[in-house]
């Protein structure tokens, strides 16, 4: 019988690097061998790979992630994947060759989800829902988890409570609308007059077109508010919370500012990074299982087309996900 790990290692697989810092212009594909798992790890035949916010920016060179890899350049980038396991290494006994997984990986510094293969630690990994198209899958882990862990671990976000999630339409966004939901809140989102519906349909009993009116004006006694814009909107929305309700602020830049202003206004503010978390994920494939909870894709690109993809990501606009489809041929 052919050892999978050994007839994978004479494989070539096309994956995204860059060699420095900049703008998309420095994503290129290269060919590589098709990386063999080491002991509690498995390799992935990649179907989707999601692309979220720390890519862009760190691509440029800014934030946490990017301190950790500029020494490592070339890199791939991706932290998340959805994909069939292909070949398993010693000491996994809890997936098998053929299985659907999806995960959260190789987060902050390993990376690689850019590409047709994937190593994986096997403890990053959950079965992805039948309900659920694998390439679809590949948007989901990190976005869905900082969506639960903002709302549940940070804030403690309960039944019958008022949230306020900034940017529901987006990637974090949309998932963190439909969990307050299914929690039993009252959901309240900031979003552009466009996607008022989508919102809509997505549970959200109120929709601000932050275009047109300030939550500070409309919102007041909030027990939870989502910062996903950071900056000016974050700031402005520590006035809609009640004495004792609490802001997490994801964007790292501007988090420091927004917990000070808090402090000084008495109220409680928190900034949080993502952590891979199987656990949590196996939470949300039951939802999603159920049908509770959607994965929304606004577009897919090939592999090839990834700096297109980043563009797009970059401007900030995109109704929940961008997925890259990393199927060769």
């Amino acid at each position: 019988m052919t050892n999978p790990v050994a007839a994978m290692a004479s494989e070539f697989m096309k994956h995204v690097v860059y060699d420095r810092f900049g703008e998309a212009e420095v994503l290129r594909l290269a060919d590589s061998p098709v990386p063999a798992p080491a002991a509690g790890e498995v390799c992935i035949r990649v179907a989707g790979a999601g692309l979220n916010p720390i890519d862009w920016k760190t691509r440029k060179g800014l934030g946490f992630a990017a301190r950790q890899i500029e020494n490592s350049l070339p890199w791939t980038p991706g932290y998340d994947v959805a994909g069939v396991v292909a070949a398993v290494g010693d000491d996994v006994t809890t997936l098998a060759v053929g299985d659907r997984v999806m995960g959260m990986v190789g987060f902050p510094v390993a990376g690689g989800g850019y590409a047709e293969y994937a190593v994986a630690r096997a403890d990053e990994l959950t079965i992805v829902p039948e309900e659920l198209d694998l390439v679809a899958a590949g948007a989901l882990p990190l976005a869905a988890l900082t969506a639960w862990q903002a709302l549940f671990e940070v804030a403690a976000l309960e039944p019958g409570q008022k949230v306020l999630i900034h940017a529901g339409a987006g990637g974090v966004g949309h998932f963190a609308v439909q969990f307050a939901r299914v929690r039993g809140a009252h959901v309240i989102a900031t979003a552009s007059g466009r996607n008022q519906d989508f919102l809509a349909g997505l549970g959200v009993h109120e929709v601000i077109d932050y275009h047109t009116t300030d939550v500070a004006d409309e919102c007041y006694g909030l027990d939870v508010v989502l910062d996903l814009v950071g900056g000016d909107a974050g700031k402005r929305s520590l006035h809609t919370l009640s004495e004792h309700g609490v802001l997490v602020t994801i964007p790292t830049i501007t988090a420091d500012e927004i917990v000070t202003a808090a402090e000084t206004m008495g109220l409680r503010a928190h900034g949080m990074t993502v952590r891979p978390d199987v656990f949590h994920l196996e939470e949300i494939a039951e939802l999603i299982e159920d049908g509770d909870v959607r994965v929304h894709i606004d577009q897919t690109f090939p592999l090839a087309e990834v700096a297109d993809a980043h563009r797009l990501l970059e401007t900030g606009h995109v109704r929940g996900k961008l997925v890259l489809d990393c199927r060769g041929g």
